[in-house]
């Protein structure tokens, strides 16, 4: 549990007692905290108030361990004591308020674990603030339950040390990235929350009007178009911990419906400026809260392409030190027909070596071949590379079915290539790498997780940078916008004129960047678009008329219209951060009430139905979902 400051401990004391007043001048609950005894503190009178932890009984003598949100307490009765009989009764999870003398620990019975762990309180006096039933779900020893049933008790679950010390973190967290963006010289201004529905992303959370019939107002997906106004009013440099709002499915690495992120935007900058004002922020808060693991500095720019062709993932994790590399010239024309088969007819096909250092031995290559068959793949091609015989100077035997039929100079160029050795392995890829690189990432990873390569005692941090402007939509074949639809192009209008054909347009990169994290996409950004006729351009590309955008952005349209400067900014999400530095796996242990993968609050019963009553002041008839065909 979180332990309590000098300032917080002064306050907690009875006024005039001087900590060894009787029990009448004590405060009504407590004098002290449950993390705060010590043994300065013997042989004092006390009071302490919280939650019963556990209860032990050694043949007649009475253990309590006293629980609040600042720490644990030992407190003792005996058949003696004037308490023992209250103590008798009380059962895990009892609120309960607890007069005694603090006294020192007997021999042997320290709990060094403790910061209170030399110290005990002998009981006169227990009284039961509260009683609680058995609860559903445990707090002493944290054991694993049921995520369902954890979060229907969020409220039991948020008493165990782990979950209760993460929130708290996050608290700090928070608080020290507010600290440094003031010192910073940011501005913090709040954003509404109630707006207008905007079609930029994901589904909207509507928001029904009584007041209008027929119309609703918006939860905002994030406050996009706010900050950018904020910058053409002309207060410079805004931020501001904010909450997003987002119907999407479930995601593994975002919770369903809301999340918090830290919204930052600035005036009259380059993706240089915002680099320089954001990354000693990221780097500063991670240090501060690393616990001994390494932070890299400055952080690495790595072009979108160069990611995907390296790492196969726009979000690579760098504690992996595999990096792929383009083999294809080595199979063409060879005598692995398969491969050679593809490059032939396609000039689009590309084939990418995953070097597994430590990985050549055919029991380690048959499992990654099974888990790529797991992954809905033909299996994975490999050669893991054997020494030669003692004594003898031939080249290392490329083992396994592509290495025999590749032949051993080819084998020994692209072992060159990856600078493998005997006892390394190299895994291939094959295709159009727009279509397999992300099972490539994946099998990077995975290749580097089973042969424990991964640096565990870092963060590595990275700036992708240079995005596609566009992507191609293959469902309905045409161009859309690959990330945020208000970035600038790079080149500008003389960029997008000078751009003719589809390819062209695909080639086009956009003043987009993001901050990843051990595999973790931190944030994204941009330079925005702050020009009216550019902006036009850029959406009429995508698919979107100027009737269009007028009609949807037009708020946006009249102010870029009114003078803008150039501005850009960044968000980074304030729940992932909390999660990598809690050494957390899921974003639900570091949120409050977070809810479940099927956006529901399982505490609060939503989302819920509503009174036929409130409908009708809102206007609104609920239609049934149309059945299931069986």
């Amino acid at each position: 549990m979180a332990e309590p400051n000098a300032k917080k401990q002064s306050t907690t004391k009875a006024s005039g007692g001087g900590g060894k007043a009787g029990a009448s001048t004590l405060h009504r609950y407590r004098s002290h905290t449950c993390g705060q005894l010590r043994s300065a503190d013997i042989p004092q009178d006390v009071r302490l108030s919280g939650w019963v932890h556990r209860v032990r009984d050694h043949g007649g003598l009475l253990f309590i361990d006293l629980r609040d949100h600042y720490g644990i307490t030992q407190v003792v009765a005996d058949p003696d004591s004037p308490a023992f009989k209250v103590a008798e009764t009380v059962r895990a999870e009892w609120v309960i308020r607890v007069d005694g003398k603090v006294r020192e620990r007997p021999e042997g019975t320290l709990n060094r674990e403790l910061p209170t762990g030399e110290v005990e309180i002998f009981a006169t006096e227990i009284e039961v603030l509260s009683e609680a039933k058995e609860v559903p779900v445990p707090v002493f020893g944290e054991p694993d339950y049921p995520e369902d049933l954890r979060l229907r008790y969020r409220f039991l679950d948020l008493r165990r040390e782990t979950l209760h010390n993460n929130i708290m973190l996050r608290n700090e967290i928070i608080g020290s990235i507010r600290r440094r963006m003031h010192d910073a010289a940011f501005f913090e201004f709040q954003t509404p929350i109630l707006t207008a529905s905007s079609p930029e992303g994901a589904r909207d959370f509507l928001v029904p009007s009584r007041m209008h019939p027929g119309k609703f107002y918006a939860l905002p997906q994030a406050p996009q178009q706010f900050k950018q106004l904020i910058m053409i009013a002309g207060f410079d440099r805004y931020f501001q911990i904010a909450p997003c709002f987002r119907d999407e499915d479930a995601r593994a690495d975002r919770s369903p419906g809301e999340f918090y992120q830290l919204d930052v935007e600035m005036s009259f900058v380059t993706q240089d400026d915002v680099f320089a004002a954001i990354e000693p922020v990221m780097h500063d808060v991670f240090e501060e809260f690393a616990k001994g693991k390494s932070i890299n500095s400055p952080f690495p720019r790595i072009p979108y392409n160069e990611a995907i062709a390296k790492y196969g993932s726009d979000k690579p994790d760098l504690r992996n030190p595999i990096e792929m590399q383009d083999v294809t010239e080595h199979f063409r024309g060879s005598g692995f027909k398969i491969f050679a088969g593809m490059i032939d007819k396609d000039p689009k096909v590309r084939v990418w070596g995953i070097p597994a250092p430590g990985g050549g031995f055919r029991a380690f290559c048959d499992r990654m071949n099974s888990w790529a068959q797991g992954e809905g793949q033909p299996g994975l091609a490999y050669i893991f590379f054997r020494g030669p015989a003692e004594g003898k100077q031939e080249p290392d035997e490329a083992a396994g079915p592509v290495g025999k039929n590749l032949g051993p100079e080819r084998s020994c160029a692209i072992q060159k290539q990856l600078g493998l050795k005997a006892g390394d392995a190299v895994f291939f890829a094959a295709g159009n790498p727009a279509k397999f690189h992300r099972f490539a990432g994946e099998a990077r990873t995975k290749i580097g997780e089973e042969l424990k390569l991964l640096d565990e005692d870092r963060f590595a941090f990275c700036w992708i940078v240079d995005y596609p402007m566009y992507e191609w939509n293959e469902d309905e074949k045409k161009i859309q916008f690959s990330h945020n639809p208000f970035s600038a192009p790079q080149g500008g209008m003389a960029a997008l004129g000078a751009a003719k054909t589809t390819e062209d347009l695909l080639a086009l990169k956009a003043w987009q960047y993001d901050i990843v994290c051990n595999g973790v996409e931190l944030s994204s950004g941009a330079i925005r678009n702050h020009l009216p006729d550019v902006m036009y351009k850029t959406f009429e590309i995508a698919g979107h008329p100027p009737e269009v955008l007028e009609s949807e952005f037009g708020g946006m349209l009249k102010a870029l219209q009114c003078g803008a400067p150039p501005h850009g900014g960044i968000a980074p999400g304030i729940d992932r951060i909390v999660m990598l530095l809690a050494g957390a796996t899921n974003l639900r242990d570091v949120i409050m009430f977070p809810m479940n993968q099927q956006a529901e609050d399982l505490l609060m019963g939503a989302p819920s139905e509503v009174a036929p009553k409130h409908l009708r002041e809102l206007h609104i008839r609920v239609a049934a979902p149309p059945e299931k065909k069986a």
